[in-house]
């Protein structure tokens, strides 16, 4: 695993033994940022579920502003920390919480914080034909208070897995769709407001 472009491209990252970490794989980070262009650079980014950091370190390296990885284990959050040393990045231009990603929301929101682009590909749900997703990809669909976190403009990027159905709540609307192998990503945005 790696970092693709930008200051930082080619840089190799550590990523924890074992399944307990499910990377994005390189080619769907490159076709995540292959679809964004130009929006990374300057943009103030959220990590939710970060693991490695994989997905912030890419945006940094492309020019972003700012990158926030929250990551629940301690022992994960130390592989951001030695990615971020090994990517010669900014120190200052990244920041950890180690906490449920569901907290730091609230925490986030109840802090008027707002991002240009919020990234998950949390831990994949089970196959859920026939009754409604249970995954943290849902969750956060249903989470009521993440849309609040977006900037007007903003994008929130969601991967999982092409086995776990989601419902798509009022709250967001989705203006891309990109399949790799099992990996779905979604790109969402609030809902345009309706003209009076």
């Amino acid at each position: 695993m790696r970092i693709i472009a930008g200051k930082a491209g080619g840089v190799i990252l550590r990523a924890p033994k074992g399944f307990d970490v499910r990377p994005t794989p390189d080619l769907v980070r490159q076709a995540i940022f292959n679809s964004l262009g130009q929006r990374v650079a300057e943009a103030r980014v959220l990590e939710l579920f970060a693991g490695t950091g994989a997905l912030s370190l890419e945006c940094l390296s492309r020019g972003a502003a700012h990158a926030l990885c929250v990551e629940k284990s301690s022992r994960h959050a130390e592989f951001i920390r030695e990615n971020l040393v090994q990517s010669r990045l900014p120190a200052a231009a990244l920041a950890i919480q180690t906490r449920d990603a569901f907290t730091a929301i609230r925490a986030l929101a109840a802090e008027s914080q707002q991002f240009d682009l919020i990234l998950a590909d949390p831990p994949w749900g089970e196959k859920n034909q026939a009754r409604r997703s249970t995954s943290l990809a849902q969750q956060l669909l249903d989470e009521t208070v993440l849309p609040t976190l977006l900037r007007p403009g903003g994008l929130f990027i969601l991967g999982h897995t092409k086995r776990d159905t989601l419902s798509l709540p009022s709250a967001w609307e989705e203006s891309k769709m990109l399949r790799h192998g099992d990996n779905i990503i979604r790109f969402l945005q609030r809902p345009k407001a309706l003209p009076d």
